[in-house]
């Protein structure tokens, strides 16, 4: 049970000053709700994690760590409960700031009690009735959030990882870009007793070493030119939960070698500090490398490697896994119609067998693309055959032009058009593209795998632009 919502819950207060904490304390005492006072963010951070509350009243200016950053790991550690931001006058712009961050709402100070008083009630109600609505969930509703399949492999090893998931056990799934593995790594942290705490996910591909490794440990402030004040990094973020780090293949041995300490020790080093921090956290790590490969050709450490793969786990791809295919196109068909706010649905047996005619490269990322294009041709569905196979070859651009035109090859000329079009800049080629940059990324990764019809120099200055 998540602590937001145990059978006796608190309001956590976070004040520096001594005389408006006892204030705001008495104030809510009066109203019956427990209170939990801390002097800053750092042991308004402790207090949460060992006392709960459902929900948060925190000062934007104090000692040590304020309000804002105070808010974001509340965030960041996957904690929902409301929180209140307080601020002197003149400190507006910093309260906006805190509701983008993801405050509910901001008391400029000095406020009448009567008008704290009006807030919490409101909240209380509005929580109240959340956790009501959360608690009536169908089990149905529960399942789909899990890993769909038909094939009995992956069936094998979704109860491999059921008899696992309460253990400390690292976790390592391998398989190709697009085949589910972080959706697997979820459905692990879901059903094991880490659920209610933080799912933190690191992408290992998409930093340089060096930001990489304050992005995982942390940092003081002082520790490098640009550190103005510490900061926790993700291996903390996740304590008690699930640190993900995806493509870690991509890691540098120098990283490898700290990451070796954490695995073995469970405690970190912020960049600049001279004492660990303890941590709590299953990892699980995900490539679409062959890792015993690489570890042989002396790309990765052999020691990490072992450390990693505890419960070493391989997801098929989706070509391999014919029977999945009707499946997942039906739930990605159903979800698809009802994100477009389109009427009717469906998908016809003709399409289905179709959809297990084709190569899908991009796997099961490739499948969910080509059915929301074709719930977008289908209209009010359902989803025939020919709004999956439509053919637009584009216009050449310097010789890029498809040789043919299946989606696939369409899809491929015009990432390496509007990458052009952006002199190569793949954030905003991505955006332009209304796709994620880490899909773009693999999509690069595939084509440089796959092509070799002269576009090994195009495709090798994409992947070296800066994004």
């Amino acid at each position: 049970m998540p602590i937001e919502e145990q059978d006796h819950p608190s309001i956590l207060v976070v004040e520096d000053d001594q005389s408006m904490s006892a204030a705001l304390s008495n104030a809510l005492e009066r109203q019956g709700f427990p209170v939990v006072v801390a002097a800053d963010g750092i042991e308004g951070m402790r207090r949460l994690e060992h006392d709960g509350a459902w929900l948060v009243l925190v000062d934007l200016n104090m000692p040590r760590k304020g309000g804002l950053e105070l808010l974001r790991e509340i965030r960041a550690r996957g904690h929902q409960m409301p929180v209140v931001v307080m601020t002197a006058y003149g400190s507006t712009e910093t309260a906006v700031e805190a509701l983008r961050l993801g405050a509910v709402d901001y008391l400029q100070k000095p406020f009448p009690l009567e008008q704290l008083e009006t807030m919490v009630t409101r909240l209380r109600k509005t929580v109240s009735t959340q956790c009501s609505q959360e608690a009536g969930l169908k089990r149905s509703d529960k399942e789909e959030a899990g890993f769909l399949t038909r094939n009995p492999r992956i069936r094998r090893t979704l109860k491999m990882l059921e008899a696992v998931a309460s253990s400390q056990a690292t976790i390592l799934i391998q398989g190709e870009s697009g085949t589910g593995k972080e959706v697997l790594a979820q459905y692990v942290h879901s059903i094991s007793p880490r659920g209610p705490y933080p799912f933190i996910a690191v992408n290992c591909a998409a930093l340089p070493a060096g930001l990489l490794e304050s992005e995982l440990f942390g940092y003081e402030k002082g520790a490098f030119t640009g550190a103005l004040a510490r900061r926790s990094g993700k291996f903390e973020l996740a304590h008690q939960g699930t640190l993900l780090l995806d493509e870690i293949g991509e890691m540098s041995l120098g990283l490898q070698a700290k990451l070796l300490r954490v695995l073995q020790e469970r405690e970190v080093d912020r960049l600049g500090s001279r004492h660990p921090t303890p941590v709590d956290i299953r990892v699980i790590a995900t490539t679409n490398r062959h890792l015993l490969q690489e570890v042989q050709a002396g790309r990765f450490r052999e020691d990490v490697y072992y450390r990693l793969s505890v419960v070493p786990i391989y997801v098929p791809p989706l070509r391999e896994r014919p029977e999945d295919i009707p499946l997942l196109a039906e739930y990605f068909t159903k979800r698809s119609f009802q994100r477009n706010h389109r009427t009717g649905g469906g998908i016809t047996e003709e399409a289905l067998t179709y959809l297990q005619t084709r190569p899908w490269r991009g796997n099961v990322r490739e499948l969910e693309n080509v059915i929301e294009r074709a719930v977008l041709f289908a209209d009010s569905g359902p989803i025939q055959v020919e709004h999956l196979s439509m053919e637009e070859p584009f216009p050449s651009s310097q010789g890029l032009m498809a040789p043919s035109g299946s989606i696939w090859e369409v899809e491929h000329d015009l990432i390496l058009r509007t990458l052009e079009q952006h002199g190569g800049n793949r954030t905003h080629a991505a955006k332009t593209l209304g796709i994620s940059i880490r899909t773009l990324r693999n999509k690069l990764r595939e084509y440089r795998a796959l092509n070799g019809n002269g576009m090994q120099g195009t495709l090798s200055m994409f992947e070296h632009s800066c994004s």
